[in-house]
């Protein structure tokens, strides 16, 4: 039963995840962004959304919180993963042949801990 359990809360984690990441892409788009692609991985990290903003190419880290208990949203994005999100940037800007593009690293924090969803977004975050 123990097995059966920490699957169903694995996925259930997934799930919040996946619902996470749409309402980021529907919140980006509503700020006037256009959503290239998600879920960019490579061996050296994972992007969750890239977008462009103007004449930005944005990379965007999304987090979601269902409680507190392991910190805020923000909080979660720890130094290590800022430079796996970096590598992660480099390495798609070479895949794709980009040079010379003003890039920007976003955030968007999802939290659902006070009853309801609260979204932002911090450009430029690191």
């Amino acid at each position: 039963m123990e097995f059966f359990r920490k699957v169903k809360g694995k996925l259930a984690s997934l799930a919040f995840g996946q619902k996470a990441e749409k309402l980021a892409e529907k919140h980006l788009r509503a700020n006037g962004y256009t959503v290239i692609e998600g879920n960019y991985r490579c061996r050296d990290g994972e992007i969750d959304l890239i977008a462009r903003d103007g004449g930005y190419l944005v990379f965007c880290e999304v987090k979601a919180r269902r409680n507190r208990a392991y910190g805020t949203a923000l909080e979660g994005v720890t130094p290590s993963k800022i430079r796996k999100i970096k590598k992660a940037a480099e390495h798609y800007l070479l895949k794709k042949k980009l040079s010379g593009v003003d890039c920007r690293f976003d955030i968007v924090t999802i939290d659902e801990s006070s009853g309801g969803t609260k979204v932002e977004l911090i450009k430029n975050a690191f």
